[in-house]
């Protein structure tokens, strides 16, 4: 059968959105394994923020590495997005990094308006260095790396169509192709789920390495991301949902 495509349309005005597959106060907590071996911990919580105006959304993640992984390359990474909650247009986000010998930070505002991202970024290892600036042309409304499961979720996901959807990380933006491929069951810590699986075509673009990258999200009204697989040269690193509060409810049973 052929596939379709189906182009996302990114809302340009306040219209009333439908009910909404996430709310303030959600956290979603991640198992990551690389391989065979136990990898860290990555932990998403949705808050609104505060003192913004208009409204916005906070997603707060970290990601640290645990255990023999962290004596190769130790992770302690935090990123805070804001975003529209009727869009799901990014506004901008912080990223700490601390991997291996990286220490950076940096902030990317998305200036709808203006058609920009403007990026300001320090190197810690270079504390005398003077701050990186780059200001890009972006389209009126975003997604960055955090908001675009956010954006994905609120999308109506059908088997053998495709989503676009804009994702800019500070330089250029790449509108990444989405394959939702096929409707699955599988086995997670919160029980056995129905999921649609779903393909994003970033590598070769937003990632320049080879490899691929799977995401299962549950086929009920929170899409929540369940299992996060990507296959790269050293090995499959795979985020498995392993609690969500507040805690959804059971899905119904399959007919």
């Amino acid at each position: 059968m052929a596939t379709l495509l189906l182009v996302v349309p990114v809302p340009q005005t306040a219209e009333e959105p439908g009910p909404s597959p996430f709310a303030p106060g959600e956290t979603l907590t991640y198992d990551v394994t690389w391989s065979i071996f136990p990898a860290g911990q990555v932990v998403a919580t949705l808050t609104r923020a505060e003192g913004a105006s208009p409204e916005a959304f906070e997603v707060l993640t970290t990601a640290r590495s645990q255990g023999f992984v962290s004596l190769l390359y130790n992770v302690e990474n935090e990123f805070r997005s804001f975003f529209d909650p009727r869009t799901t247009c990014s506004q901008r986000i912080l990223k700490k990094i601390n991997e291996g010998h990286r220490h950076k930070d940096t902030r990317i505002v998305f200036d709808g308006a203006r058609g920009l991202a403007i990026l300001d970024e320090r190197d810690l290892n270079k504390p005398n260095a003077p701050p990186k600036h780059a200001e890009n042309e972006v389209p009126s409304c975003v997604t960055d790396v955090v908001t675009a499961f956010y954006f994905v979720r609120r999308q109506p996901l059908r088997v053998g169509e495709q989503l676009r959807l804009p994702i800019n990380d500070g330089a250029k933006t790449y509108m990444v192709n989405v394959e939702i491929q096929a409707r699955e069951q599988i086995q997670t810590p919160l029980g056995v789920r129905t999921a649609l699986r779903v393909e994003p075509k970033v590598f070769g673009g937003l990632y320049t390495r080879r490899g691929r990258m799977l995401i299962w999200f549950s086929d009920d009204e929170q899409r929540l991301p369940l299992r996060i697989q990507t296959s790269i040269a050293v090995g499959s690193i795979v985020g498995t949902l392993r609690s969500v509060s507040p805690v959804p409810p059971n899905p119904p049973p399959e007919p």
